[in-house]
């Protein structure tokens, strides 16, 4: 992604958004008095969506899209593979020998898609490239740990993917090489109708495989406190809806 295009991005996720909004309110104020009612909404909605239950609002018509699989058993699928879509690493962890690591979501991933390959057999694709000035791909340090830390090992890796729409397109070029049609894709439950809208391109057979549901989560009083979890899943709700729209716009 371009740099311009990265920084619009900044400036319409939490907290920047709210921030801006707010200095507008401030700037406007000796213009128009009414205008420091943008700075207190502004306040107000950061406080709101800074809170566990506040991003419920952005977060669960995400998830509500793709409902979760109860019984792959009891599924009429026909699928041939497994995807599992890359996710974020952590560089540098100690306890690892200053290895790269999945972060928690891409644990998350692979966790699922290893339940999904003891159920089904069905062997595994992952798909992810190089960020930044990484020396590995997302696929291989996936990888690495779907077959140490869960016993699987990954029949294919897919490693120049650089978003989503690429790990649709890349991973369907090697999907049929192999004669493969069907597919099960392993994301979780937000990121699941962006990641459906880029693979129906490719014309491949999808079933859905979302996994963490944050909007299935039982509500304490601490969750409508503003907390940076709830501010970290409102800015991924956020982010998910911006490129929905996206996609549609271009």
């Amino acid at each position: 992604m371009q740099l311009p295009i990265k920084l619009a991005s900044t400036f319409l996720l939490f907290p920047a958004n709210m921030l801006l909004l707010a200095a507008l309110g401030l700037l406007l104020r000796h213009r128009w008095r009414r205008a420091i009612w943008l700075s207190w909404c502004a306040l107000a909605l950061l406080w709101l969506f800074s809170t566990r239950a506040g991003a419920l609002l952005l977060l669960a018509p995400l998830e509500a899209q793709s409902p979760a699989i109860a019984d792959v058993g009891n599924l009429p699928s026909t699928a041939q593979a497994i995807v599992v879509l890359g996710a974020s690493r952590q560089s540098q962890a100690p306890e690892y020998n200053h290895q790269y690591v999945p972060n928690y979501l891409a644990l998350a991933r692979l966790r699922y898609a290893a339940k999904l390959h003891r159920d089904t057999r069905l062997p595994v694709l992952i798909t992810g490239g190089k960020t930044n000035d990484a020396t590995e791909s997302e696929a291989e340090v996936m990888a690495r740990s779907l077959r140490d830390d869960f016993g699987v090992t990954a029949r294919w890796l897919e490693n120049e993917a650089m978003d989503t729409a690429q790990n649709a397109s890349l991973s369907a070029i090697l999907l049929r090489q192999a004669g493969i049609q069907r597919i099960m894709l392993v994301t979780d439950a937000m990121h699941m109708p962006r990641a459906l809208a880029s693979f129906q391109k490719t014309g491949l057979e999808i079933t859905a495989a979302p996994t963490v549901f944050f909007s299935h989560e039982r509500l304490v009083p601490y969750d409508y406190v503003p907390s940076g979890e709830g501010l970290r899943r409102s800015n991924y709700a956020l982010h998910e809806w911006i490129g929905l729209l996206w996609y549609k716009l271009r």
